[in-house]
């Protein structure tokens, strides 16, 4: 059986690394999943829509803790570029000569700390509707509102970034998301023409 693994990439199947451990990836669709019927619940379910945002919360708070101590491709050092890093893999994916990274990508990585951010404060305004001191201020309930909106957009501009780069590195990132492995560092897709 070994063998037959070891001979799969000769017959075309490039080798397989895990990347995203399975934490990261109950996170990820867990969030998905509970953003989804929080924005749907928001107006209708009430109880139900505050029940999601503490198990968001919660997420968020593992997440952020798994990002400092959990497994490399988790962490933040390890995808957390500065500006100019961004900026030229930008650059780069515009004229789709990117390098192709194993964890996030520096746009990837910023969109990351972007959702992490933008979902905390809609957490976060949301939690403050339920207390005394914010409860009927209107300020807090626009403030959530746009949030949600914003957090809504971070999440398009971040479909369309993973579709992009899967088409431009012709790997597929949502299945990658899902069972957590990638074609290994430095091998191409045979169909590719690299």
């Amino acid at each position: 059986m070994g063998a037959l693994n070891s001979n799969a990439a000769s017959f075309g199947s490039p080798p397989k690394v895990t990347v995203w451990d399975p934490l990261v990836r109950v996170f990820h669709w867990g969030l998905v999943g509970l953003f989804a019927f929080s924005y749907l619940t928001g107006d209708e379910w009430k109880r139900a829509h505050t029940l999601s945002g503490y198990v968001i919360i919660g997420l968020v708070v593992v997440r952020v803790i798994w990002g400092l101590v959990g497994t490399r491709h988790a962490r933040f050092s390890d995808f957390v570029y500065g500006p100019r890093a961004t900026l030229s893999f930008l650059r780069d994916s515009m004229a789709l000569r990117a390098k192709r990274y194993l964890g996030h990508n520096p746009a990837g990585g910023q969109m990351v700390l972007a959702l992490l951010i933008a979902i905390s404060s809609v957490a976060a305004t949301g939690y403050m509707m339920t207390t005394d001191a914010y409860w009927g201020v209107e300020w807090v309930e626009e403030a959530h509102e746009m949030l949600v909106n914003l957090t809504l957009g971070l999440v398009g501009l971040h479909m369309a970034g993973v579709l992009f780069a899967s088409i431009e590195h012709k790997e597929n990132l949502v299945r990658a998301m899902i069972t957590g492995r990638k074609r290994a560092e430095g091998q191409v897709d045979p169909d590719s023409g690299q």
